[in-house]
């Protein structure tokens, strides 16, 4: 069976030494989370997710959720009792605001939790995830009476959230929807129409449902201006809030999918159910995007989940695996042969996948920061700018962190030749796993196209020309620190390429948008590639300062934190290059097919 470990130790370290967790004591909520409480905080959610629920991961991709005739939905075994054991000990509520019964704790703690729980069992862990991202719009766009009715009951995990976009006809084009609202004349409304793709749409693991269901109000203008955003519970709450009747909504049937089979995807229908406008009419769009953005930061980091636990396991097998002998000769003198991590390929394997994930966990508690400091700071600049790097980073973490998640479990499968391809081993679950986050909560094409159609012109480019500058800045100033120096060579390099994609973009998309589209995967990469570069550059000054100052208390920790930056900055940085060539190639080729000779 495959196993798990948190890494605490590396996130108390980006923490404390690399991002300044401390330098924001000043917002709210981080006062009374301090260093130690953190480390304590995680240290627990480490022990659960190892514990409680990595062993149930191979049970709930065996059994699955079940359907019953009349649209009941029950999840694969102990997947309800871990869920009460999560619910009573608070972690629903670690970060959601203290008015509803939530703990007020930084988002950035509930982020490292999320990654921990995606590693462990990136099925169960969707389930809690999904009512956060409801919390989110709710606690956005609510009016004080549905803040006060669902969020205490999302926050304490008495009733759980969805978010219903997707129909047969329609996806990433959400102008398409057919769902439509019928007023009641009493503030309530009539929504029918049928959902598809719906996680945790039913369950038994909560009391109750709410699902965040857009449709179009009878009248309402076509297209994404005519869509409104509403509240649909499964049982509408009494005059006590508790679940009353039930709703006229259900679950059709459960999607049969590739991997994730622990989690409810479901078809729901609405036959008139009743529902609530959350926040204004035929502004659904705005409404849902509070969700979606909290949703895509949240799947960038199932993708750095699954890739960590298949590093972790093809890293356990590479240590125990006897096979041939080194190249310079045996390591393993009294066996027959070597542990195949003596074999350079092996290691090449091994040292992407851990390089690509220690930067990506620091590309995340860097954002999740940032998002803290957009919500709780009084300082108006520093709040803009900080929401400035949101919109600019999130399509990059959700868009290259599921990419490279996949490819890494992948790698890590290859790494147990035959024995990744049997699913005792567990490998093939991850890989299963990992590949549904490359395509929801929009695919990964329409990330890239976010990003370079979006995220880069808004505001003059305001967002890029910070980023740009604050790379740079650290390039010039760290230019006499002997141990960061070797890095700066290739990060400038990929700091100039992606500054010459840029710009090609500004000189060749206004009038030939298709360049934009022929390029916006490689942009994205190319975009992530830097910034992963940048947060191995601060990880390496960091570990480089301990290791001067002689109380590091773990010297191996920080010297093996060197040598990874170096790899990575050999090994990856180069790919920057690469992504520039093919963006300058344009779209001639590219769209120069009819489409009946493809």
């Amino acid at each position: 069976m495959p196993s798990y470990k948190a890494p605490v130790q590396d996130v108390m370290f980006l923490l404390n030494d690399v991002l300044g967790y401390e330098s924001h004591g000043n917002l709210p909520g981080f006062a009374d989370a301090t260093p130690d409480l953190v480390e304590a905080i995680l240290s627990e959610g480490a022990r659960f997710c190892e514990e409680v629920l990595a062993p149930l991961n191979p049970v709930g991709d065996r059994a699955g959720c079940t359907r019953d005739g009349e649209g009941n939905v029950t999840t694969p075994k102990g997947f309800k009792e871990a869920y009460e054991t999560y619910r009573e000990n608070g972690w629903i509520a670690l970060s959601m605001p203290e008015e509803f019964g939530g703990q007020g704790l930084p988002t950035t703690l509930n982020s490292i939790i999320q990654e921990f729980m995606s590693a462990a069992n990136l099925a169960w862990g969707m389930y809690p995830g999904l009512s956060q991202g409801a919390a989110a719009a709710l606690a956005v766009h609510g009016s004080q009476e549905q803040k006060a009715l669902y969020l205490s009951k999302l926050a304490s995990g008495e009733w759980s959230g969805t978010m219903n976009l997707t129909e047969p006809h329609c996806g990433t084009d959400l102008g398409l929807i057919k769902s439509k609202a019928v007023p009641q004349g009493d503030g309530s409304y009539k929504i029918s129409g049928q959902k598809i793709f719906i996680s945790a749409g039913e369950h038994d693991l909560t009391e109750n449902i709410v699902h965040l269901v857009l449709a179009r109000i009878e009248g309402a203008p076509e297209g994404t201006k005519g869509i409104s955003l509403f509240i649909v519970p499964k049982f509408l709450p009494d005059g006590d809030g508790k679940p009353g009747a039930r709703n006229p909504v259900s679950c059709g049937s459960l999607e049969e999918k590739m991997g994730i089979h622990g989690n409810a995807t479901c078809v729901m229908n609405y036959d008139g159910a009743t529902g609530w406008l959350l926040g204004e009419e035929n502004r659904g769009l705005n409404a849902m995007f509070v969700m979606m953005n909290e949703a895509r930061l949240a799947v960038g980091i199932q993708g750095l989940g699954q890739s960590e636990v298949a590093y972790q396991n093809a890293l356990a097998y590479a240590r125990d695996r006897l096979q041939g002998r080194s190249l310079t000769g045996p390591k393993n003198p009294d066996g027959k042969a070597d542990p195949i991590i003596v074999h350079p390929d092996v290691r090449r394997t091994l040292l992407s996948i851990r390089t690509f994930n220690e930067a990506a966990r620091a590309l995340v508690l860097w954002t999740a920061l940032k998002s803290d400091t957009s919500h709780r700071s009084d300082d108006k600049a520093a709040a803009q700018a900080a929401d400035d790097h949101m919109g600019l980073m999130t399509p990059v973490i959700k868009g290259v962190l599921t990419d490279k998640g996949f490819d890494n479990a992948v790698a890590a499968q290859q790494m147990l030749g035959g024995h990744g391809y049997i699913e005792e081993w567990g490998m093939s679950q991850f890989v299963r796993d990992a590949r549904i986050t490359m395509i929801y909560e929009g695919a990964n094409g329409i990330q890239a196209l976010d990003l370079v159609g979006r995220k880069l012109p808004r505001d003059g480019g305001r967002a890029v020309m910070a980023f740009f500058n604050e790379v740079g800045t650290f390039l010039k100033d760290n230019a006499g620190e002997e141990a960061v120096a070797p890095l700066l060579g290739p990060m400038k390099a990929g700091l100039d390429d992606l500054q010459k994609a840029t710009m090609w973009f500004m000189n060749n998309a206004m009038a030939e948008p298709d360049n934009a589209g022929a390029g916006s995967t490689d942009y994205m990469h190319l975009f992530g590639t830097v910034a992963l570069g940048y947060m191995w550059a601060r990880m390496a000054k960091a570990s480089a300062a301990a290791l001067a100052s002689g109380a590091s208390g773990d010297d191996r920790f920080h010297e093996t934190k060197l040598t990874l930056a170096r790899y990575f900055m050999e090994r990856h940085m180069p790919e920057t290059s690469l992504r520039l060539s093919r963006i300058s190639a344009g779209a001639e080729t590219m769209m120069g097919l009819d489409a009946d000779a493809f």
